[in-house]
């Protein structure tokens, strides 16, 4: 592969690209109240790993991660207030030898502070709504509870997806949630996953050549990721305001 002719032909998918992005909706919260009884309860809003070990504290935290933490506080009272109750929050809750650890550094090992909701979250009035779901891996639905919490909420029918990072555990979970649907003909399925409320991590070339990780460009990841989960059926907003 020849790196200038890869620029080169990339450069018109980016434009497109740079382009859909600037140009996501905002989806009003109202819009998917409208149009069925008792629209609040059939919507969940997921926020997946938004803790300390990935906001503000640990060898995984990162400062560009940590600023979606506004946003999503203020999806949740936006949505409690319009009579949401369903507050689903999937965490990494590692055992101290999980496996996960030989691909990324230790974190969020349960019983310490970095697997603990972010305070802005565990503040809000409404927080003992929130049902906790410990993950051991980049999966939200392998050997957690949440399958089972969808086999026993039929009713839901529309998720929102905040949380991070983009390009790992907010993909694997809209994928799942999106997969799950189109397998099972769940027509009225919608996911939709707001900008404002998700972000992934940056490491330069330089630097992970100095620590010895792979380079992780977090504005062109986060766009790819996005744009690869609009591809399979997810939603992609601006906010849901």
């Amino acid at each position: 592969m020849n790196l200038e002719d890869l620029i080169a032909g990339s450069r018109p998918f980016l434009t497109w690209l740079v382009d859909w992005y600037n140009s996501r909706p905002v989806l009003p919260l109202d819009e998917l109240l409208n149009g069925a009884p008792h629209p609040a309860d059939r919507i969940a809003v997921l926020a997946v790993d938004v803790t300390e070990g990935f906001c503000s504290d640990g060898a995984l935290a990162s400062p560009r991660v940590g600023r979606i933490i506004k946003p999503v506080a203020r999806l949740f009272r936006r949505a409690h207030q319009a009579g949401v109750r369903h507050f689903l929050l999937p965490q990494d809750t590692h055992t101290e030898d999980a496996v996960e650890f030989g691909s990324f550094p230790p974190h969020c090992v349960g019983g310490s502070a970095e697997s603990v909701t972010v305070a802005e979250l565990r503040d809000l009035s409404f927080s003992g709504l929130y049902q906790v779901m410990e993950k051991n891996s980049i999966r939200s639905d392998i050997d957690t509870e949440l399958d089972a919490w969808l086999a026993d909420h039929p009713e839901v029918t529309t998720f929102i997806v905040v949380g991070d990072v983009t390009d790992i555990c907010v993909y694997q979970l809209a994928l799942h949630l999106r997969a799950r649907a189109n397998a099972r003909s769940l027509r009225d399925t919608r996911v939709i996953v707001p900008v404002d409320g998700v972000d992934t991590f940056d490491i330069p070339v330089d630097v992970a050549q100095q620590i010895g990780a792979m380079p992780h460009p977090g504005d062109l990841i986060h766009l790819i990721f996005l744009y690869s989960m609009a591809q399979n059926g997810v939603e992609i907003v601006a906010e849901v305001s």
